[in-house]
């Protein structure tokens, strides 16, 4: 533990050590950059993902002065910052929720996908999945894809959005209420989680 009290080593400490040691933050950068870029590039697609995840971590970077130390995980700041840049980019979103839509092929998975009969099944739920999330408000979509692409719980969207917990509860649920009605009763988390091409 450091002579502040928190943990050496944990995501606080090198924020606050980026500091007065800038290079420190390069390894925030490297113990999150993958996993952001993952969940920006499922929502924007290759191209407008690089720029979101470097201005990202730059954003970052600048405000680290500002980190609330007494968080020990970066994670829902991080990815708080990468929804807000993501805003700047919505109808890039809704554009490659509605190629999938339209295709059936994502565009950022389409080179992994295999096809077969399987897929090819898959792919149909996935069209009618992205038109349905496409078709969802902002605030709705960056909270219900958060819960289920970014893995975070409902506190750390809520920091993340910067927003009350009962409010992402209300979100993800009217979300998934939504998106039930479209889907047909499937469970939509579970959906969105179990395809890889989305």
């Amino acid at each position: 533990m450091s002579e502040s009290g928190r943990v050496e080593g944990d995501d606080a400490f090198l924020i606050e050590q980026s500091r007065r040691e800038p290079e420190a933050f390069a390894e925030i950068f490297r113990r999150h950059a993958p996993d952001i870029a993952r969940y920006v590039r499922r929502r924007l697609g290759t191209e407008a993902a690089d720029d979101v995840v470097g201005e990202t971590f730059l954003t970052a970077f600048r405000q680290r002065g500002g980190y609330d130390l007494a968080r020990p995980n970066a994670r829902p700041w991080l990815y708080g910052i990468a929804s807000n840049l993501i805003g700047r980019y919505v109808r890039t979103e809704v554009q490659q929720l509605r190629i999938l839509e339209g295709t059936g092929t994502d565009p950022v998975q389409a080179s992994f996908t295999e096809r077969s009969d399987e897929r090819l099944s898959a792919m149909a739920s996935r069209r009618r999945l992205a038109g349905a999330l496409a078709a969802l408000p902002r605030g709705h979509r960056d909270a219900l894809l958060l819960v289920a692409w970014a893995d975070l719980s409902y506190p750390e969207v809520a920091e993340a959005l910067r927003i009350r917990v009962g409010t992402v509860r209300s979100r993800v649920n009217r979300a998934r209420t939504k998106l039930k009605k479209e889907l047909g009763e499937v469970n939509p988390l579970a959906m969105i989680s179990e395809e890889p091409g989305l």
